[in-house]
């Protein structure tokens, strides 16, 4: 992809019609922050005394937020109220409904094991619910679900244990990845049980996709790539300042999964306009393009592309080069791959 052919910055209906209509895949949302309002709502009136509100208005101001470490009480609050499988069914599928009409074909959902355990919720359970939406998702939505087991990274070495306990003995059959997230100053504490996990996690054959360099510099970056062996990194914003991480970037396409809103939404960068998302094209590094947390960011999947052209200037080619990139950055099968990236190239052809 390249940064040179640049459009109107406004979007006009002819795009806004391209974006909606362009194959895409999703390959960076976490199950809790793909909830709706009304879903979070209906959650927090069903477990009453919780620090949810129970209000449209006062959620939303609720989903304001002044930092990361703001967004991730916030989002602890709300998985607090993820309390039965049957919750964790509802959140997938409610999912797979909000993406289809956008254009999405396929999903690697982030799921966070440990914090069902700590709402007592059985390992099987929890499975029996992300094998159940997996299905019904494809079925009634026609988007194919894929889950990534991820670590909170500021929970330390039992919330990496149980992880991993889960993706190895009671692991969805859609199980693709392993990954970690949370507060990223936090895990240098943890840092053998965390290489420990992943290790073990790659040896049983699933995909390392962590987060890195949302929140820190290169630092995090560099021990994703040589501690957990990363095969795609979750944001990788940071990379910028340090050129021998940008030159291996650049070398290998390690795939970046940017969320630009998301990174505005917390806090780590000013302003939209402010994104590194252009320069990180312009060193030639790999990028796609992801939501996160939708509902919780006021984003959709199809808003992070409009986005891409109304504020950076991308247009049908830039923007059909990142749902390319998605794909081939996927865990999608060859042939499913094939067909995606034959369903793009019409689209753009039929023009």
């Amino acid at each position: 992809m390249t940064t040179e052919t640049r459009v109107d910055a406004s979007i006009d209906a002819s795009i806004d019609a391209f974006i909606n209509a362009l194959p895409k895949v999703e390959l960076h949302v976490h199950l809790v922050g793909s909830a709706s309002v009304a879903t979070v709502l209906e959650l927090s009136r069903r477990h009453p005394g919780s620090a949810v509100p129970t209000t449209e208005e006062e959620l939303r101001a609720f989903y304001r937020f002044v930092d990361f470490p703001h967004f991730a009480r916030v989002y602890r609050a709300v998985n607090a109220l993820v309390r039965e499988p049957e919750d964790v069914a509802t959140l997938v599928l409610g999912l797979a409904r909000d993406l289809a009409p956008q254009g999405a074909r396929y999903v690697e959902l982030q799921v966070t094991p440990y914090a069902h355990h700590m709402v007592g919720m059985p390992m099987p359970e929890v499975t029996e619910a992300l094998d159940l939406a997996a299905r019904r998702s494809l079925t009634e939505h026609g988007v194919e679900m894929a889950y990534i087991f991820d670590i909170p990274g500021e929970y330390g070495e039992e919330a990496a244990r149980i992880t991993l306990d889960h993706a190895l003995q009671e692991p969805p059959a859609a199980l693709v990845g392993f990954g970690i997230g949370g507060i990223e100053q936090e895990r240098v504490k943890f840092r053998d049980a965390y290489r420990s996990a992943f290790t073990a996690a790659r040896a049983a054959g699933l995909h390392s996709v962590p987060h890195g360099g949302e929140m820190t510099g290169p630092e995090t970056i560099w021990e994703v790539i040589d501690g957990y062996g990363a095969e795609r990194i979750g944001h990788g914003i940071n990379c910028l300042t340090d050129p021998r991480l940008v030159a291996h970037l650049r070398d290998t396409q390690l795939p970046l999964d940017v969320c630009p809103t998301s990174n505005v939404r917390t806090g780590q960068i000013a302003r939209i306009e402010d994104h590194p998302l252009p320069r990180l094209l312009e060193e030639g590094l790999y990028v796609t393009l992801n939501s996160d947390d939708p509902p919780m960011f006021a984003t959709t999947l199809a808003e992070e592309y409009r986005v891409a052209h109304r504020v950076f200037g991308f247009g049908v080619e830039e923007l059909a080069g990142f749902a390319r990139n998605g794909v081939r950055a996927s865990y999608l099968g060859e042939a499913r791959k094939r067909e995606l990236l034959a369903e793009i190239d019409a689209l753009v052809a039929a023009g």
